[in-house]
C-alpha cells in the first residue's frame, strides 16, 4: 500500500480558539470555520492529524484525563458539523520537569509517531500551525508548513521576520484560509505524492 498524505494540525490557537492550559470542556471552542475546513480536506482524501503539547501535565496544572476530556470536546463540536479527525498525538513532557524528549514540538516525534501508525508519507503532507515550532517539526520531516495568524501567530510571524524564509511555505489568515492554500496547490499540482520545494521562501495571504 502507498503511503498516505496527511495535515498535521496543532491544536490550540490554530484549530481551537487560544485558552491559555486549556483543560476545562466548557471552554473548548473551534475556530470559525475550522469544522469546514476540516471537512473538506477530508473529503479530498487528506488525513486531519492534531499533534499538540501539552506541558500542563508535567506541570502538574491539569491530568492526562483533563487533556482527553478537552479532546472528546473538541470531536464531538467537529462531528457535529460533519468533520474528524484520524489522529490526535500529544506531548505531555517539559525539560524542566520530565527531562529532555523527542515528542515536544520543534522536536519532531509526535509527527513520526502519528506517521509510522497511519502510513503517512511526511514529504507529501502539511503542517498547520501558530507557532514556529509548529513548523520546525514539521519541516524537519520535509513536509511544507504554514503559519496562520490566530492564536501567537501574528506575534510569531513578526518575530521571526526572515527566519521564516526557507522553512515556511505560506502565511494564512487563519485555518480555513491555510486549507483553501494547500487544496489549491494540491490541485495545481495534479498530484498526489505532494511536490513542492519545502525550503522555498514563503509566500504570504
Amino acid at each position: 500500500m502507498s503511503a498516505r498524505r496527511a495535515v498535521f494540525l496543532d491544536r490550540d490557537g490554530t484549530l481551537l480558539e487560544l485558552v491559555a492550559y486549556l483543560h476545562r470542556p466548557e471552554e473548548v471552542r473551534l475556530i470559525a470555520g475550522a469544522a469546514a475546513a476540516l471537512r473538506r480536506l477530508g473529503q479530498e482524501g487528506w488525513l486531519r492529524v492534531v499533534v499538540t503539547n501539552q506541558s500542563g501535565i508535567a506541570r502538574g496544572s491539569f491530568s492526562i484525563g483533563d487533556v482527553q476530556a478537552v479532546h472528546e470536546r473538541m470531536l464531538a463540536l467537529l462531528r457535529a458539523e460533519g468533520a474528524d479527525v484520524e489522529g490526535i498525538e500529544i506531548c505531555p513532557h517539559h525539560p524542566d520537569y520530565t527531562g529532555p524528549c523527542s515528542c515536544r514540538k520543534p522536536a519532531p516525534g509526535m509527527l513520526s509517531r502519528a506517521a509510522d501508525r497511519l502510513g503517512i508519507d511526511p514529504t507529501a503532507s502539511w503542517v498547520i500551525g501558530d507557532r514556529c515550532e509548529d513548523l520546525q517539526a514539521g519541516h524537519a520531516l520535509g513536509a511544507r508548513t504554514i503559519l496562520v495568524r490566530t492564536g501567537y501567530g501574528r506575534e510569531e510571524e513578526i518575530a521571526a521576520g526572515a527566519d521564516l524564509m526557507g522553512w515556511i511555505t505560506h502565511v494564512a489568515a487563519d485555518l480555513p484560509a491555510a486549507c483553501e492554500f494547500l487544496l489549491a496547490e494540491d490541485a495545481q499540482s495534479g498530484s498526489t505524492e505532494g511536490g513542492g520545494d519545502p525550503t522555498a521562501g514563503p509566500t504570504v495571504a
